[in-house]
Order: C-alpha cells, then sequence, then structure tokens
C-alpha cells in the first residue's frame, strides 16, 4: 500500500523558511514523479512544485510564484522528497501535500483532472504570518 506522511509545516514569519518532507512508504520513490501540492480553504488545490523519476533524470518544475524560493529535492536513501521554502511570504499559506502524479511532470496539468482527493494524504500546514 503506497502512503506519503508530509511534515514539516508550521508557523513562521514573513521571510522565513522551512523544509517540508514528504516519506513514502510502499514504493521507491525515485522510480516516480513525486509533486507538492497546496491548497487553501475556497481555492482549487494547485501544483507548487514537481520532480520527475529517476530515469526521466529528476528534472524540476516550479510554479511561477514560488521560482527562485522554493527547492524540490530527493534523497533516495531516505525515501523521502523534500520541499525547501524561503523567503515565505503570507500568500504561501496553505495546506501542504505531496503526491505521485498519474504523469509526468512536463504533462502538467493535463492530468489535473485525474487527481481526485484519493491521492492526496493528510497534508502538513504552513502559515506564514507576522
Amino acid at each position: 500500500q503506497v502512503q506519503f506522511v508530509e511534515s514539516g509545516g508550521g508557523l513562521v514569519q514573513p521571510g522565513g523558511s522551512l523544509r517540508l518532507s514528504c516519506a513514502a512508504s510502499g514504493f521507491t520513490l525515485d522510480d516516480y514523479a513525486i509533486a507538492w501540492f497546496r491548497q487553501t480553504p475556497g481555492k482549487e488545490r494547485e501544483r507548487v512544485s514537481c520532480i520527475s523519476s529517476r530515469d526521466a533524470g529528476d528534472s524540476t518544475y516550479y510554479q511561477d510564484s514560488v521560482k527562485d524560493r522554493f527547492t524540490i529535492s530527493r534523497d533516495n536513501a531516505k525515501n523521502t522528497v523534500y520541499l525547501q521554502m524561503n523567503s515565505l511570504k503570507p500568500d504561501d499559506t496553505a495546506v501542504y501535500y505531496c503526491a505521485t502524479p498519474p504523469g509526468p511532470c512536463s504533462m502538467w496539468p493535463y492530468y489535473e483532472a485525474d487527481m481526485t482527493d484519493d491521492y492526496f494524504g493528510q497534508g502538513t500546514q504552513v502559515t506564514v504570518s507576522s
């Protein structure tokens, strides 16, 4: 059974940093693309970043609003994907989720409608506020 456990969220002041972790069990992370998403109440879930599978070269993708501030990475030994978030802004406040998308990173958002709630776990809350 594939499971993800997100952690690392919390309350941080604007300009601060957090590192989110996505630990997987039941499969080997580097065989798959892994993406981070976020959602705030009343808004659609949005993809923040994605890292492609090892076979696809571990390419990384970012939403424009987080480019140069967020970094996605993978630690194969720990079977964990990270999202390093720097220069955080109040607009980054959301619940953050990781998931393995049903398509390659490069094909987003063509399979967005396929990603039902079943793809996502509990998430981790990030709150950016002074």
